[in-house]
């Protein structure tokens, strides 16, 4: 957060798990810097610049926006999901420091920060530990968008989809050494109809968490994985997973993420057998006309019968 004439500007750093706490915090720093400084009034601005101006990916269908994600930008609180999220942000920091005593003039508005422009407050973010699990644990389709572009700045690249899924290629294959045969991503959530991954490449991914070599660089992606029967998580007994008789062993015994599509349902882990080894599975069904909870309950037995505990 910046401050230059007469205007306080929320600079969006891509933090997913931004919350309206967070932003109150900000306000209150805010707040008192205008106070000391004898200022009756300013305006607010926030600046998203940090990503590429949003787009439908390859493959994404119109109706994703708002109701599967939003448009991806560098600045969101609460993790809504809105055509704007940027500028929603911004409401929410201007109505916080009206609540500190603070007017704000005019309607919040879009712009870049001027060099010049002073700092006056920070947020730090969650480890990226933390929101890579906030991410598997819930599927959010939001966060690994973010992510994605996140990735794409890390290396050096422009945050768009181009790039991000270009880095994620470029360090699969040369850094983990996984095929990139038959392998197309166009975003980072898995939305995009376009996306082709085999099971057989997913399964070689998830089996590097088996490899002590990555066990400490890959920690936070294993703890992540939703565990069968953990509530909470999208495969939790909210969700209607791994509570059938041929599924109930499992649960505590298998860690996996799902993925869920009209016509698509996929589920892709690991479990400890018996015999101490680990089993590393990916079940993808694609054009089904199936009930997808029985096709659910269906992929919820198939990994029990890769733990043992069934068959």
């Amino acid at each position: 957060m910046v401050y230059g004439d007469g205007t306080l500007t929320l600079i969006g750093g891509g933090d997913r798990l931004l919350s309206t706490a967070d932003v109150t915090e900000l306000a209150k720093s805010a707040a008192a810097g205008v106070k000391s400084a004898g200022l009756g009034s300013v305006k607010v601005r926030i600046d998203d610049s940090l990503f590429a101006e949003p787009s439908l990916a390859n493959g994404w269908n119109d109706s994703y926006y708002d109701d599967q994600v939003s448009p991806v930008r560098s600045l969101v609180v609460d993790g809504k999901l809105s055509a704007d999220t940027s500028i929603d942000a911004g409401k929410i920091f201007a109505k916080q420091l009206a609540d500190q005593g603070v007017t704000v003039d005019g309607e919040v508005t879009r712009g870049t920060a001027s060099a010049t422009d002073v700092p006056v407050g920070q947020h730090l973010s969650p480890t990226l530990a933390e929101t890579v699990k906030k991410m598997l644990k819930t599927s959010n389709n939001d966060i690994a968008e973010t992510m994605l572009r996140m990735t794409a700045i890390a290396a050096g690249k422009p945050a768009t989809f181009e790039d991000g899924t270009a880095v994620v290629r470029d360090v699969l294959s040369r850094r983990y050494g996984v095929s990139m045969e038959d392998f197309e991503i166009y975003d980072g959530s898995g939305l995009s109809r376009a996306d082709r991954i085999p099971a057989r490449t997913v399964a070689d991914i998830l089996d590097l968490l088996t490899d002590p070599r990555y066990g400490h660089r890959l920690r936070s992606i294993d703890e992540g994985l939703p565990v069968a029967g953990e509530a909470g998580s999208t495969l939790g007994p909210e969700w209607g997973r791994f509570d059938t008789p041929d599924s109930q062993c499992a649960v505590g015994q298998v860690k996996a993420k799902t993925g869920t599509l009209t016509g698509a349902i996929a589920l892709s882990g690991l479990t400890k057998a018996a015999d101490g080894r680990w089993k590393v599975f990916s079940f993808i069904e694609n054009q089904s006309s199936a009930d997808p909870a029985a096709t659910k309950d269906t992929l919820d037995g198939l990994a029990a019968t890769v733990n043992g505990c069934w068959a």
